[in-house]
């Protein structure tokens, strides 16, 4: 049976491509293209499907044992030029190391099957990019 729960987040120019995104929980990201210090749009896009990954990951193998390195990087190569913009070859490549013994074995048993599940049901991210999912954009 399909569920559905609605996502929304609002998002406020703070100045020339630089914005301020709030969710319900009243969270704020600041980022944009026009400011130093902050995230542009693509790397949020980035960090949004390493993080859903990662939480996938974590819960999967954090049971067995508590990881004692735990990094992700997510890469793409943006094209551009004369075709519309897009991101391809996007991966995010998991460095996890967890401890000697046999709780640290089954965390690391787990890791394959875990980055399995994420990349094929649970990582919503992910999932939503690889499925070309449409995008309206609308005025109010």
């Amino acid at each position: 049976m399909e569920e559905v729960a609605q996502k929304s987040i609002t998002l406020t120019r703070e100045a020339e491509g630089v914005y301020v995104a709030r969710n319900s929980a009243g969270a704020e990201l600041r980022f944009g293209y026009n400011t130093e210090d902050t995230f542009t749009a693509v790397e949020l896009l980035l960090v949004a499907i390493a993080g859903c990954s990662a939480t996938d990951v974590d819960m999967m193998t954090s049971r067995r044992s508590e990881p004692s390195r735990f990094d992700v990087t997510a890469s793409a190569d943006k094209v551009g030029g004369d075709t519309p913009a897009i991101l391809r070859n996007i991966v995010a490549e998991f460095d996890l190391e967890f401890p000697e013994g046999a709780d640290g074995d089954k965390a690391r048993a787990r890791v394959g099957a875990a980055l399995k599940a994420a990349h094929d049901r649970t990582c919503t991210v992910s999932r939503t990019v690889e499925a070309g999912v449409p995008v309206e954009l609308r005025q109010k």
